[in-house]
């Protein structure tokens, strides 16, 4: 309750007025495009090209060429002027799984082995089984030799067991299971299997392997036969402790195969990579990882990641699916949306924790020692590689690119448009993806290359109004400035704009001279915009719409052409002596003349309803009151008066007050500001009138 006077007095109250106007969040430009490798259907934020290479590749392999993604040119470039975030979707054919650790990351179960007999298994035995004669009849463990014998069974020693064969094939089974199971000797054997299978044979002797469908453990025969009917326990492979995903996905993920003498893997390269466990500890029940490159070698290890003082313990705060992440994320194209499963973000740039398999909960006693029935639970210091990755890259079948491509094609750089529907969909939730340039080269709206999906995109844009859609109009090799004018009268939005032609540039990852439709080229232009001035600045001209990366544009415009382009709201990539090729225009494919036909308006739009509508939402749920609205206004007015002293603006007014905020207003819950602005315009046409007067006039005022 508001305080009051009632007799003579003085009153002091607050008004706080010292709201701080924030900044709006920073956005950068979206692509969807072909990589290499990197997230299927998993828009992902990076930060610098270094970091889109690490994530998403480089170069690729068709035939004997080597290619480069028009995705990757474009996010080159648009780092290499200013950029300093990019939200990529990655779109492929097919279906594209990640790669798991092979033989993950291990360790050694120290458990008494036993055997389970296997009626399957069963047969008669060999008439001449049995004996007790060295090496005949007989397996060895740990340096133990059971002897399996029909006669009186001599005493055992430390180093020798008898073993009656019984009367049936079972009955045998079951006195080497029991000799087995008691000897101190044996059972001190640590043994990986927790259920073996016993087997014999007339012509193979006795065999001991694992039962796969008991154990849930992978592989074939762990224990073999040596030589004549003598058989040894020859070790095995020990049980995954953890497994280890990747977060890139395809067959480029795989790494597994054979390791020569120098340690590099057969199937190592560049693109995937290889883990590696260090510093093993059973007493603190810790241990390293390491994320190596895999085309490295064991004298030149390349370590992209390391993680130290991991614990298999879920209660620890250093537990391994929490410190390095276990989500693991799928779009369903159900929903529309990524789902994830999985408790912890990924904090790894390279691997999620998939499973751990053998953890060790509460792993100290309270006497602060190991708990015994862990510390063989902890992985052991040992390297892996990754494999079992689905999802190849579309090479062949008449895949063209750069200058390649042409109207008649089915495919756009081997990818059928329709494989970008997903990530079209998905790049169209305003809450979840924030962006304000979205660049898809590649896609054009001529039939067979994208017609479909860039009207998709046009309406995802318009709806979010947030960001601005650049659109390339056709391949290479128009053939005329009229055929490209034709695409873009078919298009009328002012959240779009086209640039036309095609330019030459320098493949940053193979070095060739190649030819890229505009749109690689234009979100570089617009970030170095944006980072010498506003984006309600003209992203055009000599001082900002320069392409210092371009060798040449495929057409050198004269007037004329330029004229038919801007005409039919298609921006010139221009070329003049002694400046190179500039962006000279800056339409949107607004068909009506207004203010919003122009991009640098559009893009003030952008960023006041990005900022406003951030303060606005702040106030959703508050008390519909005085203090609200000027809540609402001490921080709407200051930001729209810095744009206007930034060159944004002429002029602009904000009400939000009793006169749009009406009691009738108020009793449906609303809160109404109106916003009138008005727009800088740019100066796009120059007129200077050369007056020559004769000797003696006097020059006017």
């Amino acid at each position: 309750m508001a305080e009051t006077l009632i007799s003579p007095g003085v009153l002091a109250s607050e008004n706080d007025n010292s709201f701080i106007s924030q900044g709006p969040i920073t956005v950068g430009a979206a692509i969807i495009g072909p990589t290499v490798k990197g997230p299927y259907e998993i828009p992902t934020i990076v930060t610098s090209y270094s970091d889109y290479q690490a994530k998403f590749g480089t170069t690729f392999n068709s035939g004997s060429q080597v290619y480069t993604y028009f995705t990757s040119i474009a996010a080159y470039n648009y780092f290499n002027n200013g950029g300093e975030t990019l939200l990529v979707a990655r779109v492929a054919s097919g279906t594209f799984t990640a790669a798991t650790s092979s033989n993950a990351v291990n360790n050694t179960l120290s458990t008494t082995a036993s055997i389970t007999v296997s009626s399957a298994s069963l047969a008669s035995i060999s008439p001449g089984f049995g004996t007790t004669s060295a090496g005949t009849g007989s397996f060895e463990v740990n340096g133990v030799t059971i002897f399996v014998t029909g006669s009186t069974l001599p005493a055992n020693t430390t180093s020798i067991i008898y073993v009656s064969t019984g009367s049936t094939y079972a009955a045998t089974l079951g006195n080497i299971t029991a000799s087995f199971n008691t000897s101190a000797s044996v059972t001190s054997y640590s043994a990986s299997l927790q259920y073996i299978t016993a087997s014999i044979s007339a012509s193979t002797g006795l065999f001991f392997y694992s039962t796969n469908a008991v154990s849930g453990l992978t592989g074939n025969t762990y224990y073999t036969k040596v030589s004549g009917s003598t058989t040894y326990f020859s070790g095995g492979t020990n049980k995954n402790a953890i497994i280890l995903s990747t977060l890139s996905q395809g067959t480029i993920m795989n790494s597994s195969g054979s390791e020569d003498s120098a340690g590099a893997l057969a199937s190592g390269s560049a693109d995937n990579i290889r883990w590696q466990v260090l510093n093993s500890n059973t007493g603190s029940g810790t241990f390293d990882l390491l994320i190596r490159r895999g085309n490295d070698t064991t004298n030149n290890v390349t370590v992209l990641e390391t993680w130290t003082n991991l614990s298999m313990d879920p209660f620890a705060p250093n537990y391994v699916a929490a410190v390095i992440g276990d989500y693991v994320k799928r779009y369903n194209s159900t929903t529309g949306q990524v789902e994830i499963t999985g408790s912890y973000p990924n904090r790894s740039a390279y691997v999620s924790v998939t499973s751990v398999l053998t953890p060790t909960p509460n792993f100290f006693l309270n006497s602060g020692t190991a708990n015994p029935a862990y510390t063989a639970s902890i992985p052991i210091n040992a390297s892996g590689s990754f494999g079992a990755a689905s999802g190849s890259l579309f090479y062949g079948g008449g895949a063209n690119y750069y200058s390649d491509l042409t109207n008649g094609d089915t495919n756009t750089q081997g990818i059928s448009p329709s494989d970008y529907n997903n990530m079209i969909t998905a790049l169209a939730n305003q809450d979840e993806y924030r962006f304000n340039v979205l660049l898809t080269p590649g896609l054009f709206p001529t039939t067979g290359l994208g017609s479909s999906q860039v009207t998709s995109i046009i309406n995802n844009t318009q709806n979010r109004g947030d960001s601005i859609f650049v659109c390339d109009l056709y391949p290479y090799g128009a053939g005329a400035v009229t055929t490209v004018t034709a695409a873009a009268a078919a298009l009328n939005t002012s959240y779009a704009a086209s640039y036309w032609p095609w330019v030459q540039t320098v493949d940053p990852d193979s070095g060739k001279n190649v030819w890229v439709p505009a749109s690689t080229m234009i979100g570089g232009v617009f970030a170095y915009n944006d980072s010498v001035s506003e984006p309600w600045f003209a992203p055009a001209g000599i001082n900002r719409g320069g392409l210092s990366n371009v060798i040449r544009a495929e057409w050198k415009l004269n007037q004329s052409q330029r004229d038919t382009l801007y005409s039919g709201k298609v921006n010139p990539i221009a070329t003049f002596p002694g400046v190179g090729t500039v962006v000279y225009g800056q339409k949107t494919l607004q068909t009506k003349a207004s203010a919003l036909d122009r991009v640098n308006v559009r893009r003030l739009l952008i960023a006041l309803k990005s900022y406003i509508s951030q303060v606005a939402q702040n106030l959703v749920f508050e008390q519909n009151s005085i203090a609200t609205r000027n809540q609402f206004l001490s921080q709407v007015n200051p930001y729209l008066a810095s744009v206007q002293q930034r060159q944004g603006l002429y002029a602009f007014r904000v009400i939000m007050d009793d006169s749009n905020n009406t009691p009738d207003v108020i009793d449906r819950n609303q809160l109404v500001g109106q916003i009138y602005i008005q727009p800088t315009k740019t100066a796009e046409f120059i007129y200077l009138d050369f007056n020559i007067l004769p000797t003696g006039v006097t020059f006017p005022a």
